[in-house]
């Protein structure tokens, strides 16, 4: 009989300890407050400013990703090494900003420039963190036309670092990842 109660008391002091935490944390809200870190990160607008300036990619490396695993190309765009040393304009206001290719090589345009708009995906109530998105605009596109685009998670941001990564979903069903190290420039 002991037991039996003991066992009923373990079991409601657990269902207890995990509705407590959730009505906890769901009750804390500072993730849609503009000002304020939550627990889980920087809210959106805060990354927002952490972003906007011009950087250089310094690096791509892999993470979970076996060397094996062949990326053809990223942004549907070019290879990964061709994005190596290209400028990433993320100006405020309108957030119409640019890449720019600074890599030779057989598959990389040297010079050429790819317009973006760029933003900060707040996902809000939804979970998750906020993502950074961008979208390539072609002549004669607008924005508000263009319907595909591709976002990656972010990861540290400074006044001098910004890291974001690119999920890639492997052929095992796992996902690895493209670790984007930038430098800032101005």
């Amino acid at each position: 009989m002991r037991k039996h109660i003991l066992t009923i008391v373990s079991i409601l002091t657990v269902v207890l300890l995990v509705t407590s935490c959730g009505a906890q944390k769901k009750g804390s809200s500072p993730a849609n407050s503009s000002t304020s870190t939550s627990a889980t990160g920087p809210t959106a607008s805060q990354w927002k400013a952490g972003v906007k300036g011009t950087w250089v990619l310094q690096s791509v490396e892999r993470q979970d990703i076996p060397q094996s695993y062949v990326i053809k190309n990223i942004f549907d765009e070019a290879p990964v090494d061709c994005f190596i040393g290209s400028v990433w304009n993320l100006p405020g206001g309108n957030h119409r900003g640019s890449i720019t290719f600074n890599s030779s090589g057989t598959l990389c345009a040297n010079g050429a420039v790819r317009t973006i708009v760029w933003s900060i995906y707040n996902p809000g109530n939804m979970g998750g963190n906020p993502e950074f998105q961008f979208k390539k605009i072609y002549a004669g596109d607008k924005a508000s036309n263009v319907t595909s685009g591709y976002r990656l998670e972010l990861s540290y941001a400074d006044d001098s670092r910004l890291d974001m990564k690119m999920p890639i979903p492997l052929n095992d069903g796992k996902t690895g990842y493209l670790l984007f190290n930038f430098a800032k420039t101005n």
